[in-house]
């Protein structure tokens, strides 16, 4: 019998898509092929091997920046691409970065991984440094999670890239990462993902009518973005749907929520963090996002329409560019936009059909199946 690998899989909890890449890797690593798990796996939150004050600079610094000044991370963005490997900015960033990360290598080894995947940039660096000077002997892989590559991604000594599109494997190549290292695999979304799910029992399940027309309105796990005021603002439209709104950690967004529910019975289902959103998401018509790599692949995945708004500037604004050019969304403005928006495709349902075929068509729900046959070494 042969051995099962071990796979150790690193990520970042500033904002969730990157952890959610990494628990669908895992989901699908230790998922019972029919002879057992495919590889033993563990997922390690980065941030848990920190300093506090490291931790909050990374994820709640991240948090606050992109929900008060998104301009300024936008600059950040374009300013981290732009700076040579050598500049003064990012000689201070590794610096702190090996700093404050010590202990991870510690749980590295005690783990003593066959393979580690990153789905985060900063463990990618940390480990780009530890491979070349003979810290670390195991391959390390690396799966981007946008619909774009910065270059804080690139590193060193990387076995493997896995890129969701062609187009992020050709700016892979650019920016020379060899072309036999490059997969495109599309973004790993969780097994439920990847199964038909019955829209009648669903939307029983959560007190929804299956008839009727059902938008989604979702703010990302951290629920940013104002959900009470574009959900009003929706209700308000004579369109005789019903909506749905995920407000993540967001209690302060959910009490709202909740409030303005009274005044629409039967028409506003308020959610907070769920594990259930590929079962809401089943119940849906369409989808009302930010553009975040995770959330928009999980709707191609199930074939949804998006109208996408309040695109984080940096990789939200790239990500809403490849979907509008895909045909699979539509870009709201501001309030007025959104209301023009959602008025079309209800008016007309071919459009929305047409944007659903293109959606399930796009969609790579085996993502992180294929990521696995490459680690592993085995067939999809």
């Amino acid at each position: 019998m042969t051995q099962q690998k071990k796979i150790l899989i690193l990520s970042v909890s500033a904002g969730a898509g990157h952890m959610r890449a990494a628990q669908a890797i895992e989901a699908y690593a230790t998922q019972d092929d029919g002879h057992g798990p495919r590889a033993i796996a563990s997922h390690l939150d980065v941030m848990e091997f920190v300093t506090p004050a490291f931790r909050k600079m990374y994820t709640d610094f991240y948090i606050k920046l992109v929900n008060k000044a998104p301009a300024l991370w936008g600059y950040l963005y374009h300013a981290t691409h732009d700076a040579p490997k050598d500049s003064t900015m990012q000689r201070l960033r590794r610096g702190v970065e090996r700093l404050n990360t010590r202990a991870l290598m510690a749980q590295i080894a005690a783990f003593a991984p066959d393979a580690i995947i990153c789905t985060h940039f900063l463990p990618a660096e940390l480990l780009s440094r530890a491979l070349r000077e003979r810290q670390l002997a195991c391959p390390v892989w690396v799966q981007v999670t946008d619909f774009d590559l910065h270059r804080m991604w690139v590193h060193d000594h990387m076995q493997g890239y896995f890129a969701a599109t062609d187009e992020v494997a050709f700016r892979m190549r650019h920016e020379g990462i060899p072309a036999e290292r490059i997969h495109v695999t599309g973004i790993p979304v969780m097994p439920a993902f990847a199964k038909a799910l019955d829209r009648s029992a669903c939307a029983q399940a959560f007190g929804l009518d299956p008839a009727r027309k059902t938008i989604l309105l979702m703010g990302g796990g951290a629920g940013l973005g104002s959900l009470d005021t574009i959900a009003a603002r929706l209700l308000a439209l004579d369109g005789g749907f019903q909506l749905i709104v995920l407000a993540g950690k967001n209690a302060a967004a959910l009490a709202a929520l909740q409030k303005l529910a009274a005044q629409y019975p039967g028409r506003l289902l308020a959610q907070g963090f769920t594990s259930e959103v590929e079962r809401l998401m089943a119940c849906a018509d369409l989808v009302i996002t930010k553009p975040g790599g995770l959330t928009t692949s999980e709707c191609l995945a199930l074939g949804l329409p998006m109208i996408v708004n309040s695109p984080i500037p940096g990789q939200e604004e790239r990500n809403a560019d490849y979907l509008l050019e895909q045909g699979v969304a539509l870009k709201a403005f501001d309030g007025v936009t959104l209301e023009y928006r959602v008025r079309h495709l209800l008016d007309h349902p071919e459009r929305l059909q047409s944007m659903r075929d293109k959606a399930l068509a796009l969609g790579r729900p085996g993502a992180a199946l294929d990521v696995l046959a490459q680690v592993l070494g085995t067939p999809a």
